[in-house]
């Protein structure tokens, strides 16, 4: 269990530092302060960490089931530091300095392909989507951020907020480095990186779990980086105000997660995967009709955030249900790259179709879609996958 909780404590403080620059996305809009920045600036300046942590996190899944998460969990969180570093002091009064900082901040949100092996490892398989779920539950560091980097810029100066998450993040890599343990008889790949890569690729369950993590993951991430600019612009909220709302998606998204997985340990998990996409194709639809943020908007967003969680806890409790626990890591990182692919594309998409349209309609009718194609998925192949033998 203390590995279960420092593991997840590594994701949280990680996830922190990725979404740092998501609650000043706003700000550095409407005060001016790294120049003229359009809808698409700041949807791209969200965007940019959550593509690098993507894509890294195919390399850093490979390198996991090499090195453990022993090794991985202090560097990534000592390597970090320098983007965070950067921004606090090089890069706040320009965009593109922002957008380079914002590249190596991503390097953080690759943490998820580290921990989701390490945690795995520690329990039976009777256990693992409880226990993913619970590791999974430390993307609430993106609350943190919402809550904490707004009112901390305001109040205590534009560095503060980095300079508070590089303490945490150094304060974690001693911890970790002093604490965890890689589990008992880890079995370590003896094969090249690229040809796990290429093997793990070719399995099945890795595309499958990749479309339903994109879609549940990645609408997580998109609504937890772009919901302030949303909420903002087409709510006229104040940025302090859009970054509490974000936090309340995220803190049901993050308790979901756990919840997810859980239920996949006592309920066929395609059965909890149709329920998540079919609940996110309602709440989606309700949502591109612009109701107000009453009953109505409020409950279409939460509802949305608790099926988004819990789809992300029973996409991972899937995986280790079909695949061999020394190929975890590497399923994982390709997984975890379509997930956090899955929000990079809708917060550029929907700042370039506001720009257009000056509504967010369109985008929101085609999450419903994609959700409602992902249920389908679900309810045919996937659940073929689900009735085969783990993977050898």
């Amino acid at each position: 269990m203390l590995m279960l909780v420092v593991a997840t404590l590594g994701f949280a403080v990680n996830f922190w530092a990725w979404a740092l620059l998501s609650p000043l996305g706003p700000k550095f809009r409407d005060t001016g302060q790294v120049g003229s920045l359009t809808e698409s600036d700041v949807a791209l300046m969200v965007a940019v960490p959550v593509l690098v942590g993507s894509i890294g996190r195919i390399v850093v899944g490979a390198l996991t089931d090499r090195y453990g998460g022993r090794v991985m969990f202090p560097l990534v969180s000592l390597i970090t530091v320098l983007p965070v570093l950067f921004l606090a002091f090089v890069a706040l009064d320009s965009f593109a300095l922002i957008l380079l900082g914002g590249f190596f901040l991503g390097i953080a949100g690759t943490t998820f392909a580290i921990g989701v092996p390490f945690v795995n490892a520690w329990f039976p398989p009777e256990r693992r989507g409880l226990a993913t779920g619970i590791f999974g539950a430390g993307m609430g560091g993106t609350a943190i951020s919402a809550l904490t980097t707004v009112q901390i810029w305001d109040g205590l100066g534009h560095r503060a907020p980095f300079l508070f998450a590089a303490a945490a993040l150094v304060a974690y890599a001693l911890l970790s480095w002093f604490v965890l343990r890689d589990a008992p008889g880890r079995q370590v790949p003896t094969t090249s990186m690229l040809t796990r890569l290429r093997a793990n690729a070719a399995l099945p369950i890795a595309w499958q779990a990749g479309i339903l993590y994109a879609v549940s993951f990645g609408g997580y991430v998109a609504f937890s980086v772009y919901l302030p600019a949303y909420l903002k612009t087409g709510h006229g909220l104040t940025a302090a105000d859009a970054s509490t709302r974000m936090a309340g998606f995220v803190v049901l998204a993050v308790i979901m997660r756990p919840v997810g997985g859980w239920l996949c340990d006592k309920l066929p998990t395609v059965q909890v995967l149709a329920a998540t996409y079919a609940v996110v194709t309602v709440c989606a639809g309700v949502a591109a009709t612009h109701p107000p943020l009453d009953i109505r908007g409020t409950s279409a967003f939460l509802l949305m955030a608790a099926a988004l969680g819990a789809g992300s806890g029973a996409t991972f409790a899937l995986i280790a249900q079909v695949t061999e626990p020394a190929r975890v890591g590497g399923v994982t990182g390709l997984v975890g790259a379509a997930g956090g692919l899955g929000g990079f594309v809708p917060p550029l998409l929907m700042g370039y179709v506001y720009g257009r349209t000056d509504s967010y309609a369109i985008g929101l009718v085609l999450l419903a879609v994609t959700a409602a194609l992902t249920l389908v998925l679900t309810l045919t192949i996937v659940r073929r996958t689900t009735t085969q033998e783990a993977i050898p």
